[in-house]
């Protein structure tokens, strides 16, 4: 997709250099059906114009939906859509067109149905592209995000330079915000691609600025009817996510996160997106498939993307999938939505749970998603900041670059040089490279720095050692483990610091409870 504006996509980053080359088409399924998608979907290959969005099964819950109901010529709905409106020139794609927030391009049909219709000849068109008003939908650490739309691409006579689209986006600069193309098509050929971003961009772990893709693959009828396009980020297991997409119930690709390495998913997709629907016109990704220029003197006006449904669905994380570090020796320095105030150079980590994402900054930081994306949904956060890497009273330096940076436990990782730095919170060791991190600064040789791992708590009060009662007043969030690894649980009054409670984090450690 990489269509960008204010810092999103390509921004400042630059324009795409590179498009997808023309290959065979071919239908690839994976072996396996996801249980919650055949559930939706079943697998039949064509759904009715007026389906409405499936509800969601046991265990999932709806957080996201919109049928597009509504008078034939209005305007999709304002508190589920806005517009992103101006020339594709400003998105960084080579796309012609201009997007508008005319009904004319973007309208309800009165029959359930979106339509966004693409208007115009040689090297003058209009068409639309709408998108949620925030960030609305993620994935929680230990659970599942699924987001899925019904769509009948754009049919034209001459379909050269079509280019329709629905994905999400981070909120953030692209390509490390993460973006996710959930269906592309282009050309008109009535083909499908799943692609993820995220990294850095030109090259980096995500090849930018193509991104890593299933291709195009050959979706037959799939401009004669409804068909349902879904992807699935799951996150049960926080060391091992994957992202998966489907056709109609049937997975077709997946990426997984040991493709990027952690630093680069959790950048990119341990926090939420919005959601986006558009159809534009030319472009690079067009352009490499035809191997022309697009759109053409002979390419078909009145083209319709038509959307039946987007819906999304969640499944509740589990407590004791999370065992990242706490913030150990951080000091916390402001709550979500407040600032952080600081003197000099500081690492900042923004999160909850011990799920951080992380940042180096000079002076102040707002304390927001906005800032840091969210690292864990659903939560109120807090930032907490520490003395920058190499500051070696804090940070114990553990290798340079291409070499292995080892330890026990999870600990907190920044790999950079010269006040530049990338950080996870990582467990056992890693690579300390440019694949795991994503390259802070180009040109430069850098290291990997650790910070302690807990039981040195700045905002945790210890309250139970292993088969004894943690006992407090209210609702506190509980910390249970050892040597860096622990589970969490929101709790009342108190609660027994046992396996049986939380699981066993540390296997053959004594562990002990930590409440804030």
């Amino acid at each position: 997709m990489f269509r960008s504006k204010l810092g999103s996509k390509f921004g400042t980053k630059g324009t795409r250099t590179t498009g997808r080359s023309p290959r065979p088409r071919r239908l690839v399924w994976l072996a396996t059906l996801a249980p919650m998608v055949a559930l939706l979907y079943g697998t039949t290959t064509t759904q009715s114009a007026t389906a409405a969005a499936p509800g969601a099964p046991s265990g999932w819950s709806t957080v996201f939906t919109d049928d597009f109901n509504g008078s034939a010529g209005s305007a999709p709905s304002s508190a589920n859509w806005k517009f992103d409106t101006g020339p594709g020139s400003s998105f960084g794609t080579g796309e012609i067109e201009t997007m508008t927030d005319s009904t004319a391009n973007t309208h309800l049909d009165g029959n359930g149905n979106l339509n966004i219709t693409a208007l115009g000849s040689g090297s003058s068109w209009t068409s639309g592209r709408i998108q949620t008003p925030t960030a609305n939908v993620g994935a929680p650490a230990g659970g599942k995000l699924e987001v899925a739309a019904s769509i009948q691409q754009p049919s034209p006579a001459s379909g050269l330079g079509y280019w329709p689209a629905f994905w999400m986006l981070g909120p953030g600069q692209w390509p490390e915000n993460g973006e996710i193309d959930v269906m592309e098509d282009v050309n008109a050929l009535s083909d499908v691609a799943g692609t993820i971003h995220c990294g850095t961009s030109p090259g980096g772990p995500c090849n930018e600025g193509t991104g890593i893709s299933s291709g195009l693959r050959a979706c037959s009828g799939c401009q004669s009817g409804f068909h349902t396009y879904a992807m699935i980020l799951d996150r049960t297991n926080t060391s091992a996510e994957t992202i998966t997409f489907y056709l109609d119930g049937n997975a077709y690709y997946s990426v997984t996160e040991a493709q990027v390495g952690t630093a680069t998913w959790q950048a990119a997709f341990d926090h939420n997106q919005s959601i986006i629907l558009d159809l534009a016109m030319g472009g690079t990704f067009p352009n490499a498939t035809c191997g022309c220029t697009t759109p053409t003197a002979s390419t078909s006006s009145g083209g319709t993307l038509s959307v039946d449904y987007v819906a999304a669905y969640t499944t509740t994380g589990a407590t004791s999938s999370n065992t990242q570090a706490l913030p150990g020796t951080w000091t916390p320095c402001a709550s979500e939505n407040a600032t952080c105030a600081l003197n000099g150079t500081s690492a900042v980590a923004f999160g909850a749970n011990g799920r951080f994402n992380y940042t180096t900054t000079t002076g102040s930081t707002p304390c927001t998603t906005a800032v840091f994306g969210d690292p864990t949904s659903g939560v109120v956060k807090s930032c907490y900041a520490e003395a920058a890497p190499p500051a070696t009273n804090i940070w114990s330096p553990c290798a340079s670059e291409n070499n292995t940076c080892s330890f026990s436990g999870v600990m907190t990782v920044a790999y950079g040089a010269a006040g530049s730095y990338r950080y996870a919170t990582l467990p056992g060791g890693t690579p300390c490279t440019n694949t795991v991190f994503g390259d802070p600064i180009a040109g430069t040789a850098k290291s990997c720095y650790v910070v302690s791992p807990p039981p040195t708590f700045a905002t945790w009060t210890t309250c139970a050692a292993e088969n004894g009662t943690c006992s407090f007043s209210g609702t506190h969030e509980v910390a249970y483990g050892a040597n860096g690894r622990y589970f969490y649980g929101s709790f009342n009054g108190g609660t027994p610091c046992t396996n049986g409670v939380f699981g066993d984090p540390a296997s053959g450690a004594t562990k002990t409870c930590y409440y804030q």
